[in-house]
């Protein structure tokens, strides 16, 4: 089944196109405001917010709530559903074969996800088999670190890694074991932090910004 979507469209005819996955109890509407800070000069980019479905999380009493996957153990090495995980993932690249169909080049499509949707993204951008323009991961953690299978289209993916340093939800030692996991992997990855919690900050929109225009 789809995910449900919000979409907002450029001034002109799109050329460009921004996913962007919220966390685990959220929803699309989270990051629909980024759309009026995300301004890059050589695009005109479509952003597609995707609610997660809803599903009982075991670490909040098996509440339903909206969640890209189950999590059975907070402690720090995160005990999920990978499974799940990876259907989700799935549903990102049917979302980008859907834009690729209405005409926009693989490479100018970037996903981003935070915390939960950060998970989800590095296993959707990784596996794609086509090649993309690139990956922002914020506050979150390499899942499938382990076991992924990266495809040769996009073992050369340009990776934007962004962590909070007072992080209670995520620790920032998540984020430096996902760069280093990447790293190993042969992946670029530009890591940045800053001084904030489980959340985004106006310096760390702006560094967004500066890595966009260099994509696009």
């Amino acid at each position: 089944m789809s995910l449900e979507v919000i979409k907002h469209e450029p001034a002109g005819n799109a050329d460009a196109v921004i996913i962007w996955l919220h966390g685990l109890g959220a929803s699309g509407n989270d990051f629909v405001p980024m759309t009026e800070h995300i301004k890059i000069a050589n695009a005109q980019i479509r952003f597609l917010f995707p609610h997660a479905p809803q599903m009982p999380v075991t670490i909040n009493q098996g509440m339903v709530m909206p969640a890209w996957y189950d999590i059975t153990d907070m402690s720090i090495d995160r005990q999920i559903d990978s499974q799940q995980l990876r259907e989700s993932a799935a549903k990102v690249h049917a979302m980008i074969d859907e834009q690729v169909a209405q005409g926009i080049d693989s490479k100018r499509i970037i996903i981003a996800g935070f915390s939960q949707g950060g998970a989800v993204g590095y296993e959707a951008a990784l596996t794609y088999p086509k090649p993309l323009a690139g990956l922002m991961a914020h506050s979150t953690y390499f899942a499938t670190a382990g076991d992924i299978e990266v495809n040769e289209a996009n073992a050369q993916l340009p990776i934007l890694v962004q962590h909070g340093t007072q992080d209670p939800v995520v620790p920032e030692v998540l984020g430096q074991k996902a760069c280093a996991a990447l790293k190993e992997k042969g992946f670029t990855v530009t890591y940045q932090t800053y001084p904030m919690p489980h959340s985004l900050c106006m310096e760390q929109v702006q560094d967004m910004q500066k890595w966009l225009n260099e994509r696009f």
